[in-house]
């Protein structure tokens, strides 16, 4: 369940999303730290972003077969 901020407020669901997160940013070899990670490039953080939507993508299309 996300609030109007887009934060998830369901603490399972945040954590998942992390772990989420740093998995992709190692795929795409972007050093992500716990916590505030201000010093990224935009570069970086859309290629974390762009990393995640793609595995989400084809989780669904594995699941369709």
């Amino acid at each position: 369940m996300a609030n109007y901020s887009g934060k998830t407020s369901v603490p399972e669901a945040r954590e998942a999303m992390n772990r989420f997160k740093m998995e992709a940013a190692s795929e795409v070899g972007v050093n992500l730290k716990q916590g505030y990670n201000g010093d990224l490039t935009s570069r970086q953080a859309g290629s974390i972003g762009g990393q995640m939507v793609k595995k989400m993508i084809q989780s669904y299309e594995n699941s369709m077969k």
